[in-house]
């Protein structure tokens, strides 16, 4: 077997927690140039059930950033206890779940369908790409800081908020399409998923809203294609990395194949 299908069947490189799930390290993707070099970007769903022995792996990562997607009131409701890890960064970054009212209004009634609840999820990663884009830009702000990695993105689950966001970054870096999507949909693989959730809900809209569908992140893209003129513009006008910026991004987080 060639290394460059090894590497297709070891990815992404997960990481088996007792109280968190979902955490990735984004190393070892292909990109333009090389291989996103390992140790440096991870993602992850909430750390709030974080055990001693999470903690334990956590540590010996060497993080030195954790920058945290969830709404404010999320954050709140399930702190992370980083006192166990010492000497981390928190950066609090809030996108606020702006299917939250509708989601309400499903719970209240139980008569939305799939087709309602993709539809409001649909609506969210728009609004990651047009609304959001400010907190992504701190993020590769960090990820440029050279005390800001290894760093570590979450949100609640790691799917959506935190998906959009390792989009954003493999793309960044030179990844394809479908080495993003990859990454985008392991979430299928290495999510525990959220059983109190999925119990509250219509089956078929449960599934819609704690999945992963292509067409969710190729709805960002769309918007950023239509209105943020391209990735390549979006990426100076909207996340600051100018052409300069950008490859001080890929000098530092690329290693060769």
């Amino acid at each position: 077997m060639d290394s460059a299908r090894t590497r297709a069947t070891d990815l992404p490189q997960a990481i088996a927690l007792e109280g968190i799930s979902n955490l990735r390290d984004l190393g070892g993707w292909p990109v333009a140039g090389g291989r996103v070099r390992r140790g440096r970007i991870f993602r992850a769903a909430a750390l709030a059930g974080m055990t001693a022995a999470d903690a334990d792996v956590l540590a010996g990562l060497g993080l030195r950033t954790i920058c945290d997607l969830r709404g404010r009131e999320e954050s709140a409701g399930a702190p992370s206890p980083l006192a166990a890890l010492g000497g981390i960064r928190l950066h609090a970054l809030p996108i606020e779940p702006s299917v939250g009212a509708s989601l309400r209004d499903i719970l209240a009634t139980r008569d939305a369908t799939g087709t309602d609840a993709h539809a409001l999820m649909r609506q969210a990663y728009v609004a990651y790409t047009v609304e959001w884009a400010h907190q992504y830009r701190t993020l590769f702000d960090l990820l440029l800081d050279p005390a800001g990695t290894p760093l570590l993105f979450h949100c609640s689950a790691g799917k959506d908020r935190t998906g959009f966001g390792a989009a954003l970054i493999l793309t960044a870096l030179g990844a394809d399409r479908a080495t993003v999507m990859a990454d985008y949909l392991a979430t299928r693989r290495h999510w525990r998923g959220d059983a109190a959730m999925a119990a509250a809900l219509p089956a078929d809209a449960a599934a819609a809203l704690l999945g992963v569908a292509p067409e969710l992140l190729d709805a960002a893209f769309e918007a950023i294609e239509t209105q943020g003129g391209g990735f390549a513009r979006y990426a100076a006008d909207r996340l600051g990395l100018d052409p300069a910026r950008l490859a001080r991004l890929r000098a530092t987080l690329i290693e060769p194949a």
